[in-house]
Formats: C-alpha cells, sequence, structure tokens
C-alpha cells in the first residue's frame, strides 16, 4: 500500500519581539502531539515549523529564531516518545527577511541553515524537506544545491517541499496555451530534474530554464 503521511504546520512570523518562547514551545508541543498520533494511526508524520521569510530582520536574527524553533520542536518530539527515524521535517531555509537591507552570499546563508540544523536536530531525523519560503524557482533551486554543498555534518537526506517553487513556470506555460499541455509538462519535469540535482549539490545555477 505504500507509506501514508499526514501533516501539521505551526507557522511564526519574526519581528524585534516575536515568536515569543511561550509560542515556540507551545506550537513545538502541538505538533509534537500530532506526530505522536500519527505514529499510533501508522502515519508518518510531516511536522513544519515555518517561519516567514516577510520581515526586515536580518540573517543573524533568522538563524537564532530557526535555532530556538527547531531545539524546541525535537525537545518536543523527544518529550512525547516520537519516533524520528519516522519523522520529515518540513521548514524553512536560514534567510534574511525579505525587507532586509543586507545582502548575504547564497553560500552564506546555506551555511547559516546547516550550522543552524547541526545545533537542532538528531542525526536520527529520516529527512528534511525545505520549502521555497517566496523564493523564485531559481533562488529555491540555487539556495538548496548551496546547502546541500555547504561544509559541515549533514547526516540528513536535505530535498526540496516546494509548491508555486517548483509548479510557477508550468502553470504560466500552461495558461499562454492550455491546449499545449505537453509543454506544460516538460517544464515541470525539468524544474523536478533541477531541484531533484540540487537535493545532491550537482545543480548549476541557470542550467534548467525557469518562466517564473
Amino acid at each position: 500500500m505504500g507509506i501514508r503521511f499526514a501533516k501539521w504546520r505551526a507557522a511564526f512570523n519574526i519581528t524585534e519581539n516575536t515568536p515569543s518562547t511561550l509560542a515556540i514551545e507551545e506550537n513545538a508541543k502541538t505538533l509534537a502531539r500530532y506526530a505522536l498520533l500519527s505514529q499510533q494511526a501508522g502515519l508518518v508524520p510531516i511536522v513544519e515549523p515555518d517561519v516567514s521569510i516577510q520581515g526586515t530582520f536580518n540573517l543573524a536574527r533568522c538563524q537564532k529564531v530557526m535555532e530556538e524553533v527547531w531545539a524546541a520542536t525535537f525537545k518536543a518530539l523527544n518529550d512525547h516518545h516520537v519516533h524520528l527515524e519516522a519523522v520529515i521535517l518540513k521548514t524553512n531555509m536560514v534567510l534574511p527577511g525579505r525587507a532586509c537591507n543586507e545582502k548575504v552570499s547564497t553560500e552564506r546563508a546555506a551555511i547559516a541553515t546547516v550550522w543552524a540544523l547541526s545545533r537542532t536536530v538528531p542525526p536520527a531525523l529520516a529527512g528534511v524537506g525545505f520549502l521555497s519560503g517566496g523564493q523564485t524557482e531559481e533562488e529555491s533551486s540555487v539556495n538548496l544545491n548551496a546547502i546541500n554543498q555547504a561544509p559541515g555534518p549533514k547526516p540528513w537526506a536535505l530535498t526540496f517541499c516546494f509548491g508555486r517553487a517548483l509548479q510557477e513556470s508550468a502553470q504560466k506555460v500552461w495558461a499562454s496555451n492550455q491546449a499545449d499541455i505537453a509543454s506544460a509538462q516538460d517544464i515541470f519535469i525539468k524544474r523536478c530534474e533541477a531541484n531533484s540535482l540540487a537535493s545532491l549539490g550537482k545543480y548549476v545555477p541557470g542550467s534548467i530554464p525557469s518562466f517564473a
């Protein structure tokens, strides 16, 4: 019958004073209770602590918040005796907010993401699926590729869980000519290929077309 999944999302916004410790801890407990119930029902829980990319926060602030959120989430999962080998973490990359004036390199953001994960996420976890979080298709692929190329221990599969950043080009091609289904399918497959390569750290930026 294959593997069946369930998903629960906890959303956070970064400001000068948020998310609060209480908000982080209570959402972490909710995610853990859901994960335990999912496993008891024979489902693989996708645990999604999602920090919005909207805001003026810089890279360091995002990394600090992500470490707090991930640490609280995995403490709660362990407290609830959730089997981490059968859990997928769906979460955002460590990036500055969209309205932040600080510009950081892809490599620096990737290192911040890997460091934050290595400090807080147990190696027993089955894998990490990154959200695109408002990035373009190409930005998402390039950043995922850089994360997989970044130095440091990476005991988990680091892959993609994209929506718009996987489908937008295909949707635009199909919308321009709804009879030309083959072209839309072709560009969708190409974006899948781009992200598959990025999951291995083998994507060459700009090598696969994007119309988004």
